[in-house]
């Protein structure tokens, strides 16, 4: 029994580490919304995983190096699917009030089991898919109007499935020894991403932030929920399945909520109250039916 000590002792530090970084997560909502006021999406984007980027190589000039060259490519494909998800999201947090953007991103906990069961072969269960029903009724609470769904809602939805798709392959993929150099690459491809969508949407150069506020609110963003959270999530998820992950990182839409409605200066609404009430009701069920080969460690997935 006590074989299994530090293996329990390292699954909670892994799962602290998962609620650490969607707090951190959570945080960010209320400011990128308002920092996009001022500073172009894919611009702000840039300029925030550059310097987690440069910041992470200083700490780690020789991680990425000593990676595998299967793991490397593994990383550079995760951190493509990253950076695809972090470009949808933020320009629809430019057109959705930051609570409802969080609750939205959240369905990416009801994606992450569905996409796992698809890649494992498994059944996917009739509660499942009651819990799916149930969340699709949360997300049309919160976005629809009339008979359309707003653009904002819309491609905050695509960015939730793409987070699930890194959750997944993020799950298969990950190892402890690898987790500092994964990290440190994902980073720098999302950077580099977001770098070309700057200059080829926006305007010649990179638009940089003119107040110090804003600064600090980059930099918060840049190191802490960016690189320390990539950093926390990689490692975490080489201890924990992906459903499980999905579980703790349930979190964010809550954590998304209280942050805009203490420091954003959102109003709580009947509709937002419902509608999240929904999606967060449908990723408790989803995350604890109890589903044997979902639950399990995530297989090695070869690429």
């Amino acid at each position: 029994m006590s074989s299994d000590r530090p293996g329990r002792r390292t699954s909670l530090l892994a799962a602290v580490a998962l609620l650490t970084m969607t707090a951190s997560w959570g945080s960010t909502f209320f400011l990128i919304k308002d920092l996009l006021d001022r500073v172009p999406t894919v611009d702000f984007l840039a300029v925030r995983f550059a310097i987690a980027g440069l910041a992470m190589l200083a700490v780690a000039p020789r991680a990425i190096p000593r990676l595998a060259p299967e793991t490397r490519r593994r990383a550079l494909l995760l951190g493509g699917v990253y950076g695809v998800a972090q470009i949808l999201q933020t320009a629809g947090l430019a057109h959705t009030p930051a609570s409802v953007s969080g609750f939205i991103t959240g369905l990416y906990v009801v994606a992450t089991p569905v996409i796992a069961a698809v890649v494992l072969k498994t059944r996917i269960t009739a509660l499942t898919w009651a819990a799916v029903a149930l969340a699709t009724g949360g997300l049309g609470v919160l976005t629809l109007e009339g008979f359309s769904v707003g653009y904002g809602q819309a491609i905050t939805f695509v960015a939730a499935i793409l987070y699930a798709v890194h959750i997944v392959g993020l799950g298969a993929w990950s190892r402890p020894a690898d987790a500092l150099g994964m990290s440190v690459l994902q980073v720098l491809v999302i950077a580099g991403i977001c770098l070309v969508a700057a200059l080829v949407t926006g305007s010649p150069g990179v638009v940089l932030p003119d107040r110090g506020t804003d600064w600090l609110s980059l930099v918060y963003m840049a190191l802490v929920a960016g690189a320390a959270a990539m950093l926390a999530q990689t490692w975490a998820q080489a201890h924990l399945p992906a459903t499980r992950s999905a579980i703790i990182m349930s979190m964010e839409p809550v954590f998304a909520a209280f942050f805009a409605v203490l420091l954003g200066g959102e109003g709580l609404s009947a509709r937002m109250l419902v509608g999240g009430l929904l999606v967060l009701t449908a990723m408790l069920v989803v995350e604890l039916v109890p589903r044997r080969r979902v639950e399990a460690e995530v297989p090695h997935i070869a690429v």
